[in-house]
């Protein structure tokens, strides 16, 4: 049986190591995610559904979300590229609102849609679940899991977005349109903080990674090449 020397077994063990702690949070990240995560109660917040695969690599034709109770008024945001339809409720508030892609969008591609949503006063202290069905050129993925207790959305195989509703907003924030106070600019820490949580940077960071760790295995496998030579 042919025997590795150990320095190489060693950079092997290290470099699965790290392709499984990079591939792992990577898996995890492919839901329908919203953002922002939470909202004050009484005033509009854009709320943003991103995702970045389709089902099983199928790209995606549209994004359904369902509307919960405790949401006042949901406006959808046209922003180009998809075609707006809407369900509206006896109080003419939509209950579930379908964005349909003009071209089906392909898994590796980051792509959002924007409801502008008023979360009723009551719903304060309530986390609200914006159930989502994902239809693609083949197949579907409702993204309707809610999290029990003592378990995480990370635990889950299609997780549900949900936005915990906070206190009523400051004095002057509007609940008639406008954006809330306290709303991520594009230069404040939850835009960055969003940003960071960007598929294709982590991608980026995880190859870093995975280079600088490839490069110090190297180094350390010459160096215990060289020694064991000197006392060869």
């Amino acid at each position: 049986m042919t025997r590795f020397p150990r320095s190489a077994r060693l950079a092997t063990g290290v470099l699965a190591g790290t392709a499984l702690a990079i591939a792992l949070p990577l898996a995890a990240s492919a839901h329908v995610e919203v953002d922002p995560a939470s909202a004050p109660a009484g005033a509009t917040t854009p709320l943003s559904f991103g995702f970045h695969h389709g089902c099983d690599d199928s790209p995606t034709t549209s994004l359904t979300i369902t509307i919960p109770e405790g949401v006042g008024n949901a406006t959808p945001v046209y922003e180009g590229g998809w075609t707006i339809d809407r369900t509206l409720g006896e109080n003419k508030v939509p209950t579930s609102i379908t964005f349909t892609a003009d071209t089906p969008i392909q898994t590796g591609v980051a792509a959002s849609v924007s409801v502008d949503v008023l979360f009723d006063t009551a719903a304060s202290g309530k986390t609200l679940v914006f159930p989502v069905v994902q239809k693609c050129v083949t197949g579907s993925t409702s993204w309707s899991q809610v999290a029990e207790d003592g378990q995480s959305a990370e635990d889950l195989d299609h997780p549900a977005p949900v936005v915990t509703v906070g206190p009523a907003a400051a004095t002057g924030a509007s609940s008639h349109g406008d954006h809330a106070t306290g709303a991520a600019d594009p230069g404040s820490a939850a835009s960055t903080g969003a940003a960071a949580s960007d598929p294709v940077a982590r991608w980026l960071a995880g190859g870093g990674l995975v280079a600088g760790v490839a490069g110090l295995v190297v180094a350390l496998v010459a160096t215990t090449r060289r020694r064991d030579r000197a006392h060869g």
